[in-house]
């Protein structure tokens, strides 16, 4: 016979288990849930968005009758969004590479060098992580306008206004703190003998940084460059105060869609294109997100 004694461990590994269970049970509901709340709304508009404008006047939550892409080339070529979308792939690009060019030198030394100003450094470069760029950006549109007012006489048209150049010099300046932050951290945990390995045999520091530093911050290079090109795509209140002529970007092109849309009762064209402006993302999160995975999963640097 089991003792009483005996018994009670079992009773307590059988409620352990069952609480773990049921916290497991609700882990998964609460993750289905949450993802079908994402999901459901992305379905909906990549479903409205082959839809004929008679469709629309039925059941929103109907199928659509066939594939219309008409709504696709209205959106794309009519409503020149694919003008925008060029626009907001080089400036997104181009914002890119100007905050990696200026951010990796930079964090490589905060990381690695000691030099006079480096805490001051350190802590303008913290402040700047609490200042929300919206917040500022009418003070920018008006220095930019001063500017434009002063080369008039000599160009005889706006330079810094209503420029692809600018509007990425803006997202740019607007990151760095955030990046050089982010990466100045993880490389201070890469061991500097990997550096000093490199330099015996005869290696500059560009080029340690180059082919020693920038591999093994890999996970965290991916990190920002997937936040950055998140918030330089999906940028509204800048690119709308900042590029209000014709080299718009794509989020204010949509604006200008939705507004006519609506206006003509034309919602196929209207969910085509914001299909044209989610699918980069999804695509390009969709490339990412297996380094962006490996790299937490792995850490910094393997010994």
């Amino acid at each position: 016979m089991t003792s009483p004694a005996s018994g009670r461990p079992r009773t307590l590994v059988s409620r352990v288990a069952a609480s773990a269970a049921a916290t497991r049970g609700l882990t998964y509901v609460l993750v289905t849930v949450f993802a079908a709340s994402i999901v459901a709304p992305v379905i909906w508009v990549l479903s409205a968005s082959v839809k004929t404008k008679s469709e629309f006047y039925g059941t929103p939550w109907k199928l659509p009758q066939g594939f219309h892409f008409q709504n696709y080339i209205d959106a794309f070529f009519d409503a020149h969004l694919g003008e925008y979308f060029l626009n907001s792939v080089m400036v997104t690009v181009g914002a890119t590479a100007i905050v990696l060019l200026v951010s990796v030198p930079a964090a490589y030394g905060l990381a690695r060098f000691r030099f006079p100003g480096r805490g001051l450094v350190r802590t303008c470069l913290m402040a700047g992580l609490f200042i929300n760029v919206n917040y500022i950006v009418v003070p920018i549109f008006l220095m930019l306008i001063g500017w434009d007012r002063s080369l008039m006489p000599v160009t005889q048209h706006a330079v810094f206004i209503d420029s692809r150049a600018t509007l990425a010099l803006v997202y740019a300046a607007t990151t760095i703190p955030f990046t050089v932050y982010l990466l100045s951290n993880f490389m201070s945990t890469i061991p500097a003998y990997y550096e000093e390995a490199a330099m015996i045999d005869g290696a500059s520091r560009f080029r340690t940084m180059i082919q020693v530093i920038m591999p093994m911050a890999k996970p965290a290079i991916t990190t920002v460059v997937l936040f950055d090109v998140l918030s330089y795509w999906n940028d509204f209140i800048i690119a709308l105060t900042l590029v209000p002529g014709e080299h718009k970007t794509l989020q204010v092109g949509l604006l200008n869609l939705m507004t006519a849309q609506r206006a003509a009762a034309n919602y196929g064209r209207l969910y085509a294109g914001m299909v044209i402006v989610m699918a980069p993302v999804l695509i390009f999160y969709a490339l990412v997100q297996k380094r962006l995975i490996e790299g937490i999963a792995g850490g910094g640097v393997k010994g």
